[in-house]
């Protein structure tokens, strides 16, 4: 029995939205499985790992069905074809065949009612809009900065707060920490969560950069949910307490001067290809007008550049791991960054002139 009949880029699309979140090895059979349902004239697509679920809706008639197969093996299918081939999903005895053309495919299903679909919550603690590009910039100054399977798990993840008209996102891996900020268009109640990683990542793939329609952001007391377009994010949160982000931030880092964000990057960028590859060290050399970025590796290979700054104190040298000041710089689309620096062993602060809303702490490297 065929059950759907769509151009394949109309299937393709909806199905790489959602199965970033299908984990390739998977202890849990069906979460392997893309769901995908008609009802009421709407065709959904919608792919879970228990602790992240994303769903896509799209308007397409005919009659309604439940199903799920494997995410990767279909995706892969479509992705082989051509874009405005017709596609075919035909149905019966527990087996999905895809067809096209020439082509027939024959793939296994598991019962759709035994797939885990996360539920929401009542009642919202915080709700809020912005437009995509503003998320998307937003996410994009902070998410590199989230710890990647740390055993202090609550650094696994984005810290967002919502204090009167204010929301502020903010990442650290204990190594670094990145802090921006955002006025929302009317006051909301006070509200914090931890934002899963992977949560992070898919969202961030889903926004437009040039986007100006709204995300429709919901805070839950164990959930967060993002609707943006035809796409619903529902998420856990992680269930623990973020470090107090202030704290970490310098006040009285007192050699302070302006650089250019591309000249720096370009800079680093070549100083970068003679980093020991083993710690990233960076050397920063502060002199009076100058500013010298020294990298060296375990061959006696040496790569230095000279910056000119507006810069009269005291001279200073400290050490970075480089990649951090890359992410930095990569993720910025400012054209000038200022810099604060204090002791060798004192943390680093990267904030845009006039800007109260971002703020970059870097350790430095103690060599």
């Amino acid at each position: 029995m065929v059950i759907l009949q769509a151009k394949c880029d109309d299937l393709l699309k909806p199905l790489q939205t959602v199965t970033g979140v299908v984990e390739r090895r998977n202890t849990v059979p069906i979460l392997s499985n893309v769901l995908i349902e008609r009802a009421e004239g709407q065709l959904h697509f919608l792919a879970s790992d228990n602790e992240i679920q994303i769903r896509t809706t799209s308007a397409l008639p005919g009659d309604n069905f439940r199903i799920t197969t494997s995410a990767r093996k279909l995706q892969d299918i479509l992705r082989a074809m051509p874009e405005t081939a017709s596609v075919s999903l035909d149905y019966q005895d527990t087996h999905l065949t895809v067809r096209s053309g020439k082509s027939r495919f024959n793939l296994q299903t598991l019962l759709a009612d035994d797939f885990p679909c996360l539920g929401v919550e009542e009642e919202a603690l915080a709700t809020f809009t912005m437009p995509q590009h503003q998320l998307h910039q937003l996410l994009s100054l902070v998410q590199y900065s989230i710890a990647t399977q740390d055993i202090r798990y609550y650094l696994n993840g984005l810290f967002i707060q919502t204090k009167a008209e204010k929301c502020c996102f903010v990442a650290t891996d204990g190594h670094r920490l990145a802090y921006t900020s955002t006025v929302l268009a009317e006051a909301i109640p006070d509200s914090e969560l931890i934002l899963p990683r992977k949560t992070v990542t898919e969202l961030y793939k889903l926004l437009s950069v040039n986007e100006n329609s709204a995300v429709t952001i919901k805070l839950f007391a164990k959930q967060a949910l993002f609707e943006l377009d035809n796409i619903q994010i529902i998420s856990k949160i992680i269930d623990g307490k973020f470090p107090n982000y202030n704290d970490a931030i310098p006040l009285d880092n007192d050699k302070i001067f302006l650089v250019n964000r591309l000249d720096l990057l370009h800079a680093l960028q070549r100083a970068a290809i003679l980093a020991n590859e083993k710690d990233r060290s960076v050397e920063i050399i502060l002199k009076p007008n100058l500013l010298l970025i020294v990298c060296a590796n375990n061959e006696q290979e040496k790569a230095e550049e000279e910056l000119e700054i507006a810069y009269q104190g005291e001279e200073l040298t400290i050490h970075f791991n480089i990649n951090y000041l890359l992410d930095l710089l990569n993720n910025s689309s400012e054209d000038t960054l200022q810099l604060a620096l204090s002791e060798n062993r004192n943390p680093a602060l990267f904030v845009v002139p006039g800007n109260p809303n971002f703020k970059y702490v870097v350790m430095p490297l103690r060599i």
